[in-house]
């Protein structure tokens, strides 16, 4: 890759971040009074219905403890609720309560609302080759496991 097609990466990269508002620690980029790392467990967990807090931390990419205490304020806020794992006396297990999946719901709802109105200020005819870019730079983003 040539300098400037990695500058022009870089600076479009950065520029979205701080469009996007995602360079906010205490916030998610669709204005939910979130830290994103909690919005992000939010989602694994949803998605889950239940998921092993050490998985939780592989898939965020977080270390255990940061993972330890975005839990802990988690089930601070009443949203997830800690399970010893069957047969496994120091495994912990993740689930949503009410309140969390209430959370979780408002959240999605959030973020697809502010995902639709991104996408429609984008024209029609390029509308598909963004989705396909974003997605191609998330999986070459990925580390192999």
């Amino acid at each position: 890759m040539r300098d400037g097609e990695t500058d022009a990466a870089q600076e479009a990269l950065m520029r979205f971040v701080r469009n996007f508002g995602l360079h906010q620690p205490d916030r998610t980029p669709c204005g939910q009074p979130l830290p994103v790392s909690e919005a992000h467990a939010m989602v694994e967990i949803a998605r889950e219905g239940r998921i092993r807090q050490v998985e939780l931390a592989r898939r965020l990419r977080l270390e255990k403890s940061t993972v330890s205490r975005l839990v802990g304020n988690l089930v601070g806020r009443g949203w997830v609720h800690r399970q010893a794992a069957d047969g496994d006396g120091r495994g912990v297990l993740l689930v949503l309560t009410e309140s969390g999946a209430t959370a979780s719901a408002r959240q999605a709802d959030a973020r697809r609302d502010r995902l639709t109105a991104l996408l429609d200020r984008i024209p029609d005819d390029q509308r598909a080759a963004v989705v396909r870019a974003l997605q191609t730079l998330a999986e070459a983003a990925d580390e192999p496991s």
